[in-house]
């Protein structure tokens, strides 16, 4: 068993000030920022992702959640990044008779993240986890055959919460990359008139992965919507089409 006071040791043996100055303006920790009262170690995600692996299904969930409470903005990210392992040792492996038992980890391991889910208050934190922890749990069946209720992601799109809303928008990235745009496509409407800007990347992001895929779909959702969106959003949707097309929505009244 690996603990969390290991985990914690090996993270601070990275310890370099240089890039806690760094990473403190990048992820915007100063007074009145979105991250403010963060605290980093300096290190690097790579570095992160690979703790997180050499400690993958080692660590009992009771020690990957003070890993999730840290004050240290790293050491909450490898607790994510345990649980995005276990998410991927919990998936399906051929016709494996274990299916039954995979299915209900992936309900456990779910269902922890969604307790601890405001734990990830940074954009990282959210992006680096919900896509392959919540994406593929949503995505295949519950035990009995049928699916999970994506009413969760719905839920967290009507949290008060800024990572949790982000977390709703940016999970649908999983569905995108199965061919599933509805999800998507719905609760970027939610989030349209969102004050934040953290938002309207996270909405330009996966409005543009749906139009990489189908542009159509795209150009139907911006017909209906152009007029509600940011400008940051939009510039975001509109990012892999054509130079004409997108002088064309940025011009458009």
């Amino acid at each position: 068993m690996v603990t969390a006071e290991d985990i914690l040791d090996v993270l601070l043996s990275f310890e370099d000030g240089e890039q806690q100055k760094v990473l403190t303006r990048f992820f915007k920790c100063g007074q009145g920022q979105y991250g403010y009262g963060d605290k980093f170690i300096g290190v690097r995600v790579p570095q992160t992702r690979s703790v997180a692996k050499s400690a993958k299904c080692q660590v009992p969930f009771d020690e990957i959640e003070k890993l999730l409470y840290s004050p240290w903005h790293e050491v909450r990210l490898c607790g994510f990044l345990l649980l995005v392992e276990e998410m991927k040792e919990a998936m399906p492996k051929g016709r494996s008779s274990l299916q039954t038992n995979g299915a209900l980890r992936r309900q456990e391991i779910a269902e922890f993240y969604l307790k601890h889910a405001f734990c990830a208050n940074n954009w990282d934190l959210v992006d680096l986890s919900c896509i392959y922890i919540l994406g593929p749990w949503l995505l295949l069946p519950e035990q009995n055959g049928g699916r999970h209720s994506r009413g969760v992601l719905y839920k967290l799109a009507g949290s008060s919460n800024l990572w949790e809303q982000r977390m709703s928008v940016v999970t649908t990235l999983a569905f995108i990359r199965n061919g599933e745009f509805d999800d998507a496509l719905q609760i970027s409407m939610l989030l349209l008139s969102h004050p934040h800007d953290l938002i309207h990347k996270a909405v330009g992001w996966v409005l543009r992965e749906v139009g990489k895929r189908d542009l159509d779909v795209l150009r139907s959702f911006l017909n209906e919507n152009y007029c509600r969106m940011s400008r940051t959003s939009l510039r975001y949707a509109i990012e892999k089409m054509s130079d004409s097309e997108r002088h064309y929505w940025l011009k458009r009244k």
